[in-house]
């Protein structure tokens, strides 16, 4: 069964904006950049990074609808399993509310887990908390799209 740990960071992604939309403020984009930085750490399976990226409590959602704690996260990363050759966000959008946020799109994975590869899109949306000036994921919920 395939599991997808935290599609709450991002690799290289880009961020598309529709025409019409305001361009997001400055704190819209630095949490937009704490996911794309969690993408970069689970695609080169970085644990010092995640953990510095998920706060305590963390949960995640994941595409099978599996909740996995923080620890169940960073042992697939300690594990190397899943393997990921891509891990990138796009799509996304932001919303701030002092110190809690946001942050919606798609996120685009390859890899292998399990000794099985996989390929798929899913829509994420993450919940980040600001502490001690610093955004960490708290929540990260992840829905696989139907090809």
């Amino acid at each position: 069964m395939l599991r997808i740990a935290s599609l709450s960071a991002l690799l290289v992604c880009s961020v598309v904006i529709a025409a019409d939309a305001p361009a997001p403020s400055q704190e819209e984009q630095r949490v937009m950049q704490v996911t794309q930085d969690a993408c970069v750490a689970f695609l080169t399976a970085d644990l010092k990074a995640v953990e510095a990226l998920l706060a305590p409590g963390f949960t995640l959602v994941n595409s099978s609808a599996v909740v996995q704690t923080r620890e169940e996260v960073l042992a697939e990363i300690r594990n190397r399993d899943p393997v990921y050759t891509e891990f990138r966000n796009h799509s996304m959008t932001a919303r701030v509310f002092g110190h809690a946020a946001i942050v919606q799109g798609i996120t685009s994975v390859k890899g292998t887990s399990g000794g099985h590869a996989f390929d798929v899109n899913v829509r994420f949306t993450d919940t980040l908390i600001r502490e001690k000036g610093k955004w960490r994921l708290v929540v990260s919920h992840v829905t696989a799209i139907a090809d």
